[in-house]
């Protein structure tokens, strides 16, 4: 008999130690540190090659090696500017069961959420997270596994740009991508605050970029100014869009540096590696520090940390002086 219970006894330990085992290990979102020897693996989800979203996860990679050195590794992919690729790539980090998950911008970061509701997902060069992720009312926290850095810069003083680089405008075209609804947010945003000024306004949406040049050549036609928000498929067809407004004497007033840089006369914007790194930060406290991401509230870039910046030689193409406050930004050749 008293074998018998020693048995029991034994057995019992051993399924105690084994629960104490599965506890410990893998991800949690409730404030527990990740895995039991401090080795951790992280998924990068990259939406498409673009300067602005190389910086952020640059950004990224360098904070979080800087807290963590050897112990982590990332696996980068990134989707080529299709949708589709992300949800596979996302899928693909959940089968692999990664310790967390990197989504930068808004389609990663969607189909993120959409893969798994237990793996930590921090996303970044995300304008709006109530509209990307399609929650009503929100509130600056996610509140599930979801937290990150937004790219959102103040779209009220990004209108008052357009009146105040060309003060003798009368109509502003409003040109995006209809398949990004951070984009829509912003123009909608933009567009009442031109309208509270006088200027008549026009949406012109394009779908992908089989119709972007018949769509920006009708925005060009109509206008007397474009902005062009925070917007994936602009940034990846920034110079194509410049090929038919600059000859057509149309100054566009950009969202972003990057877009900027290919198409506009001025921004307001962020640097996006400062928000890569910030995210960086986040991941660390989540895994190393076992901060909850489920309390952790969504992150922007202070307003000191904006730059106003103009483009050159679009400017002076255009005979367009640049105003005081801006400096010049910096193209790639």
């Amino acid at each position: 008999m008293k074998k018998i219970i020693a048995m029991v006894l034994a057995l019992v330990l051993v399924l105690s130690m084994a629960a104490c085992g599965t506890a410990q290990s893998g991800t949690s979102t409730g404030g527990e540190t990740v895995g039991t020897d401090g080795k951790v693996t992280i998924g990068i989800c990259q939406f498409l090659p673009h300067p602005a979203l190389d910086k952020a996860t640059e950004g990224f990679r360098d904070a979080v090696k800087a807290a963590m050195g050897e112990n982590v590794t990332f696996d980068e992919q990134n989707a080529a500017g299709e949708a589709s690729n992300c949800a596979t790539i996302v899928n693909g980090f959940v089968a692999s069961k990664v310790d967390l998950i990197m989504a930068n911008a808004t389609p990663a970061v969607a189909a993120a959420y959409n893969a798994t509701e237990t793996i930590p997902i921090l996303g970044t060069s995300v304008t709006e997270y109530g509209v990307a992720l399609g929650i009503e009312n929100f509130s600056g926290t996610v509140g599930a596994n979801v937290s990150g850095t937004s790219d959102l810069a103040d779209l009220a003083l990004q209108a008052e740009m357009v009146t105040q680089w060309v003060p003798t405008a009368k109509k502003a075209g409003l040109l995006y991508c209809s398949a990004e609804a951070n984009s829509k947010y912003q123009v909608n945003e933009v567009q009442k605050v031109l309208e509270g000024k006088g200027l008549e306004c026009k949406q012109f949406a394009f779908a992908d970029t089989s119709d972007l040049m018949a769509v920006t050549t009708a925005a060009a036609e109509y206008a007397d100014v474009i902005y062009v928000p925070t917007d994936n498929t602009v940034a990846n067809n920034a110079t194509a869009i410049d090929s038919i407004c600059r000859p057509a004497r149309v100054p566009i007033i950009a969202g972003e540096a990057g877009i900027c840089g290919g198409c506009g006369i001025a921004t307001m914007s962020i640097d996006y590696y400062d928000l890569g790194y910030k995210t960086g930060e986040m991941a660390v406290q989540i895994l190393k520090d076992g901060a909850d991401i489920t309390k952790m509230p969504i992150e922007y870039t202070p307003a000191e940390k904006v730059s106003y910046l103009y483009n050159e030689e679009i400017c002076t193409e255009l005979g367009i002086k640049p105003l005081e406050g801006y400096e010049k930004l910096a193209v790639a050749e």
